[in-house]
Order: C-alpha cells, then structure tokens, then sequence
C-alpha cells in the first residue's frame, strides 16, 4: 500500500514538472490544484474502500447529495469495472462522503424536487451519469435559491428586530443599541436612562448620557470602538449620579 501510494504522488509530480513553463509550474493555484491531485490520488490509493475504483468514486460523489435512489445507484454503480457492491458497501460509503469535513447530508427540504427530476429523466431514457449531472445542475439553483430565501428571512428578522428595538427606547424601555429612523448614531437605554454612541472622523467612539434623541448629551467617554463603550456603559448605567 506504501508503494502504491508513492507511486500515485510520484506520477502526478512527474506530470506536472513536464510543462515547459516555468510560471506555470510557480503559480499558486497551479500549486495548489496539484497539492489536491496529490492528496486525493494518495488517499485513494491508499484507501480501505478496496472495492472504490476511481470511476465508481467520481460517480458515488457527484450523486451524493442528489438523493438518487440507492438501488438504481448500486446498479448503475455495479455496471462499471469493480467486485459487486452490496447495499451496505454502497450506504457506508455514502455516509462516509456525507461525514467528511466540509461536507454535509443532502438536504430533506430538496428530495422531492430531486427525485422528481430523477423519475422524468428515468422514465424519458436518460443514462445514470446524465441523470446525476442534471441533478447537480438542479441542485445549484435550487441551493442558491434557499440561500437567498435564508439571506430574505434574516434581513427582515433584522429589520424587525431593529423595529421593536427602536420602539422599546422611544417607549422609555431599556433596550440594546439601535439606530433611530436610518440615524449613524446609535442609541440605547439601560436602567432608564438613554445613551448615544457614535464614531468620530479621528474613528473613535464617542459616548454620550442624552435626555432625547435630539439631544447634544454629555460626553462620557471616547473609545477604541464599540465594543469598549459598550462595556464601560454596563457600568456607567448603574453609577448613582452621571449628570452634574
């Protein structure tokens, strides 16, 4: 196995030092494109998946995630070069690709747009390596999809948040910091008593005891940044006296 593995990093090594092109060879991305060929044919050569030959690998990865039903996936996949698969091989694997960093579990919220695509282009006689293909297409604009659904609800989760904050310090309520109707500055109230921070042109930040929004305040203190105001307000908001 040691052999093979040397091998398997010695070739793509030998490949890649053929090119007559000195920046090609000197280029990061060139380097790291091969330091992946070199992991990946190393890891494969030394791997336990014995019955895993390289053209299964590439089709068991790329139909990972497109929920292919796993007995037309064991078949096609006994179809090529390699022992017979059982079931359990095929199922070990899959979860051993799901469990591997970076990686995660096809997502339920997709199956059934997925296995939809998977029977029309079955029933029209598409082979197995198209079908998989189409769904990795599918599976794209689909993720970007949620993706943007995801980003939408946060944003106005946000917006909401922002909302209720804004309403909670005009109310007279203690609340976090928040802008005031789209302002830089940002206020808060904390033990009843309304504060305003805001950034200078020398960027540090200014924290101010107001009695409104419109009001000049009192300076306090000026910080490094925000978060250093906001621990000292903890206690500020607490001291017996603050105006004079």
């Amino acid at each position: 196995m040691e052999s093979d593995r040397l091998w398997a990093a010695a070739s793509r090594l030998a490949d890649y030092v053929k090119s007559p092109s000195l920046r090609h060879i000197r280029d990061p991305q060139n380097i790291q494109k091969l330091a992946r060929e070199i992991l990946q044919a190393v890891d494969q050569a030394g791997s336990v998946w014995s019955k895993w030959t390289a053209a299964r690998e590439d089709i068991v990865k790329a139909a990972a995630n497109c929920w292919v039903p796993p007995e037309d996936l064991r078949a096609f996949l006994n179809s090529l070069p390699g022992p017979a698969l059982t079931a359990t091989d095929v199922a070990q694997r899959l979860r051993a690709i799901w469990e591997e960093p970076w990686t995660s579990y096809p997502k339920e919220e997709l199956q059934a747009g997925c296995r939809a695509l998977y029977d029309a282009e079955k029933a029209a006689g598409t082979e197995m390596r198209a079908i998989i293909g189409a769904l990795e297409e599918f599976l794209e604009v689909e993720e970007e999809r949620l993706r943007q659904e995801q980003n939408e609800a946060y944003q106005q989760f946000r917006e909401q948040d922002r909302i209720r904050r804004q309403q909670r310090f005009l109310s007279g309520a203690d609340c976090g910091w928040t802008p005031i109707d789209g302002s830089k500055e940002l206020f808060c109230r904390r033990n009843g008593r309304a504060f305003r921070v805001g950034q200078a042109k020398d960027k540090r930040w200014k924290l101010y005891r107001i009695a409104a929004v419109d009001d000049a305040g009192e300076l306090l203190g000026t910080y490094a940044g925000r978060r250093e105001a906001s621990k000292a307000l903890e206690q500020i908001a607490y001291q017996a006296e603050i105006l004079r």
